[in-house]
């Protein structure tokens, strides 16, 4: 007997080993990607082919920067690694106008020491010039953006130049020659975390600073097309306040993510919107009782926000957090992603398709994590979820695998005489199991659990041992 929890629906996750989608579907889906060791993804862009390409961090692979072309399916089409004997990582990628690639990020492979580390490649990856920019101490970059002119803008700190840590700022030319630095902040600590190229030329950059205050706040710099600062602001309150993320808005303000100690009721993801002077028109903070932050942040089409970041307030570890607000930061949805040990989202993107698009990493049963990506429709669902909030009202999974995690088997109660077909991580069917008695003879792991017909909606299960 079929049970009604397993129909077909328009929207069920596709794992491309087992169906394709109609074009006009929305994909769902989540992946793993990266080796033994720690890899995280800190950017992720859907490319001219539909596709993506993800940037970040592999220690799996050499202590190197790590970038990954996926198809629309998350399948890899190929990976690269940049950087030297020492250690090289990625925080920011965009597809540049001839179909290649910029990355920034910081290296200490070449140079004195850690320094801002610029990648550009061609649509295959393969480098086309790699720059190291800094002095004697240490500079970090993370945030790049291709601009008017075909050349590149890229915001991280600085320790070599001006007082302390500074927002550090590099313009430069198609081919990575310098064109001009700019240094902001004072005495004491000023971090440089987004930057965008914004209506009239100039640039707006966001970041943190404890210079103009004894605590930290959110930093919100606007420069003209030379990097003059024509006007700089702080936000926050009586404690620690910063900024990840800046977009210029479709009316000209700009709209900022990060964190807040100072408003709610312990660490909240924290959205400020400007006008274009820069001016409070309003502040929301998402989040419960714990630890909350948003790392990303992006105007939708419908000219509401989606925000991802990370919390550990909904369940009893880390987990990507994903929420969508109307035009006035008014709460539309909110999900977790994750691992059954840490999941955290670091970048969100919108895709053609409506839905979205999440870098970041996780991790299973306390193993090293690796880079996570997830695709989700309009309302964030990635099909493999585990809870949602949607206006307030949480959402769970109908079907429930006990115990999950698990080290020997597992059981759907409910549907003990059912048959269903188990597939690993990459999409390969490993077995077909009633739903008594699933996952004997596994390697530890994560897997997809569906119906024998192919119906509904996988159920994720992980074996620890």
């Amino acid at each position: 007997m079929k049970s009604h929890l397993f129909r077909l629906t328009p929207y069920a996750l596709l794992l491309t080993a087992l169906f394709v989608l109609p074009a006009f579907s929305q994909q769902r889906w989540e992946r793993n990607y990266g080796g033994q060791y720690s890899d995280e993804g800190y950017s992720v862009q859907q490319t001219n082919d539909g596709g993506y390409i993800v940037a970040g961090y592999s220690s799996s692979f050499g202590n190197q920067v790590y970038l990954i072309k996926t198809n629309a399916f998350g399948d890899t089409l190929w990976t690269k690694t940049y950087g030297g004997a020492g250690t090289d990582e990625g925080r920011s990628v965009q597809q540049t106008s001839d179909g290649g690639y910029i990355v920034a990020g910081r290296t200490n492979s070449f140079g004195n020491g850690d320094q801002f580390y610029l990648v550009k490649t061609n649509a295959s990856g393969d480098t086309l010039w790699t720059k190291a920019y800094g002095g004697t101490s240490q500079d970090w970059g993370y945030s790049v953006q291709q601009t008017n002119d075909g050349g590149y803008i890229a915001a991280g700190w600085t320790t070599s130049f001006g007082n302390a840590f500074q927002v550090y700022l590099i313009k430069t030319n198609a081919s990575g020659d310098t064109l001009w630095t700019r240094t902001y902040g004072d005495t004491l600590f000023d971090e440089g975390n987004s930057v965008q190229q914004t209506s009239d030329g100039g640039y707006i950059v966001a970041g943190r600073t404890n210079s103009f205050g004894y605590l930290f706040q959110v930093y919100l710099i606007k420069t003209n097309a030379s990097g003059n600062t024509l006007w700089t602001r702080t936000y926050g309150g009586a404690s620690q306040d910063w900024g990840y993320s800046v977009q210029q808005t479709s009316d000209g303000g700009y709209i900022v993510a990060g964190g807040t100690e100072s408003f709610g009721k312990g660490d909240q993801v924290y959205l400020i919107k400007t006008n274009a002077s820069g001016d409070t028109l309003w502040t929301r903070t998402y989040g419960d009782t714990l630890f909350d932050e948003g790392n990303s942040v992006q105007q939708t089409s419908d000219t509401g926000y989606i925000i991802v970041g990370r919390t550990l307030s909904f369940g009893n570890r880390w987990q990507a957090y994903l929420i969508k607000t109307n035009a006035s930061g008014d709460t539309l949805w909110t999900r977790t992603y994750g691992g059954t040990s840490q999941g955290w989202g670091n970048f969100v993107h919108q895709t053609t398709d409506e839905g979205y698009i999440v870098a970041g990493s996780c991790s299973y049963s306390g193993g090293y994590p690796n880079i996570y990506l997830i695709k989700t429709d309009a309302n964030g669902s990635s099909g493999v979820e585990e809870k949602a909030e949607v206006r307030g009202q949480r959402l769970e999974n109908r079907i429930t695998a006990k115990p999950n995690p698990f080290t020997s088997f597992t059981a759907l109660p409910g549907h003990e005489v059912e048959r269903f077909s188990l597939y690993d991580i990459s999409g390969r069917r490993v077995g077909v199991y009633r739903g008594d008695r699933i996952g004997e003879g596994l390697r530890a792991g994560v897997y997809f659990l569906r119906a024998e017909s192919g119906e509904g909606k996988p159920l994720r299960i992980v074996k620890v041992r």
